[in-house]
């Protein structure tokens, strides 16, 4: 079966540093938009009437020719394997991602044409995107399901302040999303040295941050250059 992207989605997270370990987390921005050939208004007819899309894409920065069956998990601290259809690593035989995000909006773009405005993307800007599928909380949704050695969040939130009113750097919108963002810990779960400065690309701008205890300091932010 030849699979081609239908869509790309544009994010906060040019790279995987910092994008959220699960949709629906954190609910940053993300905006899909389609390839010139799916720019039919009749392909989206009826999905405004959804509060919910489930995405199928690629795991586009993790293909590989050869896949092993079993990964280390970050949730388990890298140190015990599991068998990849146990878990959601990207590092899968298609390198295929499945995620649930919310349909804010549907725009028709001047030169874009179709536009989907989503929030709460686990995914990093430039995705391809192979399928947009209906949500359907009678069928989707599973609340007494077990979920194994993923039974709640693996993080707690830290708390989030930041130097020099350096956050008004930022456009407003963005704010909110970046303080969840390290909220949850972006840090590798193996890293814990309060010392160390992260810096963390960000919807166009550089973050730098620290880490101590269950709290995070954010000491700059910056135009990407």
């Amino acid at each position: 079966m030849l699979l081609k992207p239908i869509a790309h989605i544009e994010t906060c997270f040019p790279t995987k540093f910092g994008v959220p370990r699960q949709a629906g987390i954190i609910g940053t921005p993300g905006r899909i938009v389609f390839e010139p050939e799916y720019r039919v208004a009749e392909a989206v007819r009826g999905l405004e009437g959804f509060d919910y899309v489930w995405l199928i894409w690629q795991f586009s920065k993790a293909v590989r020719d050869d896949w092993t069956p079993t990964v280390r998990p970050p949730r388990l601290g890298g140190n015990q394997r599991m068998g990849v259809f146990a878990t959601r690593s990207p590092f899968r035989p298609n390198a295929l991602g499945l995620s649930s995000v919310r349909l804010e909006r549907i725009e028709t773009h001047a030169q874009l044409g179709l536009v989907l405005h989503v929030s709460g993307a686990d995914l990093m800007d430039g995705t391809p995107i192979y399928d947009i599928k209906p949500y359907l909380p009678y069928t989707d949704s599973h609340p007494d399901a077990r979920s194994g050695f993923a039974t709640q969040p693996a993080e707690s939130l830290l708390e989030v302040c930041c130097l020099n009113d350096c956050l008004s750097t930022l456009p407003p919108d963005l704010r909110k999303p970046l303080l969840e963002v390290l909220a949850h810990d972006p840090r590798p779960q193996y890293q814990h040295n309060p010392e160390r400065v992260y810096g963390m690309a960000f919807a166009g701008y550089e973050v730098r941050f620290r880490v101590e205890g269950d709290k995070a300091e954010i000491l700059s932010i910056s135009p990407a250059q």
